[in-house]
């Protein structure tokens, strides 16, 4: 087929999970109680520090800053699926599906960013407390998250150029539950070859680069801890890390699953299992998992239930 027959398709269809009627509304149901504890979740976390003195301190900035980006990044995905799966056929327009991969990209590498950021900002804390005043100031912390959201913008563009400048004939049926990069490589109709690479070389320098660097940090912050000789002050200084660790752990093994492997544009029902789990369940398990392991948080919400029952 020449390139001068191709006829370019001006919308796609989201396949998603199933046709069947009972697993779409049980899904529905299930997806809308997820993306409700995500909104309740982490609008509760940046109130919570807003409305502290935890606010003060350039960890909870950060964590303030990761809250509205989980917010963001599953607001930019969750809403049309859930609208998707009211409907027989889940038609999405060419704009609208590439508005939607720009978004979910942009948040999805912020979040990468950012969670660098806090790691190098807890290293700072524990290996070097004395300094951590001098280095870590507000100035800092404000060019830090706005390098994030600059750095997530345009790598996003990339992508998101990358993928629409390709050649889409038919068919039009996306593997997924939204527009996501390997799915719509997979429809593509012209040489693809370059993207793929694109696609792998940004996603090895944004998620396993990035990830190493935070292991390297933890490596450090796990040393300091262990030499700590008062048992209080390592517990407490532990649980402070655990909660971002497992976060760390959580979103950058399965973005390194999603995208981090040359074969995988191929795996399309792994892709769909792993995707659900860092654009939905993800945004909705990190303000648990900072209210539930971190004692600064736990103390900060007693204070404020305590102030509520008194009132």
């Amino acid at each position: 087929m020449q390139e001068a027959n191709w006829t370019q398709v001006s919308e796609f269809i989201l396949l998603g999970f199933s046709d069947r009627l009972e697993v779409q509304l049980s899904l529905f149901f299930l997806f809308l109680l997820i993306y409700l504890l995500t909104l309740i979740g982490n609008l509760g976390i940046i109130v919570l520090i807003q409305t502290d003195s935890l606010r003060h301190s350039p960890m909870y900035f950060f964590l303030t800053n990761l809250s509205f980006v989980d917010l963001c990044f599953s607001s930019s995905i969750t809403p049309r699926f859930l609208y998707d799966l009211l409907l027989d056929r889940k038609v999405i327009s060419y704009s609208a599906c590439a508005t939607q991969m720009w978004f979910s990209a942009t948040f999805a590498t912020i979040e990468c960013y950012l969670l660098v950021v806090m790691a190098y900002d807890r290293f700072v804390a524990i290996c070097n407390p004395l300094l951590y005043p001098v280095i870590m100031t507000k100035n800092i912390c404000l060019k830090l998250v706005f390098g994030c959201y600059v750095v997530g913008i345009v790598i996003s563009i990339v992508h998101t150029h990358g993928t629409f400048r390709l050649s889409f004939c038919g068919p039009n049926d996306i593997t997924s539950y939204f527009c996501d990069i390997p799915p719509l490589l997979r429809l593509s109709c012209s040489d693809n070859y370059v993207s793929k690479i694109v696609l792998f070389v940004v996603a090895a320098f944004v998620v396993v680069l990035n990830a190493v660097i935070v292991l390297i940090s933890y490596i450090c912050i796990l040393s300091t801890i262990l030499r700590m000789r008062s048992s209080t002050g390592r517990r407490k200084t532990f649980s402070t890390c655990a909660s971002h660790l497992m976060t760390v752990i959580l979103y950058f093994g399965t973005m390194t699953f999603m995208y981090g492997q040359p074969g995988g544009l191929e795996a399309v029902e792994q892709d769909k299992v792993v995707s659900v789990f860092y654009t939905i369940v993800i945004p909705m398990l990190n303000p648990a998992i900072y209210s539930l392991r971190n004692e600064e948080v736990k103390k900060a919400l007693k204070k404020k239930l305590n102030r509520k029952v008194f009132l």
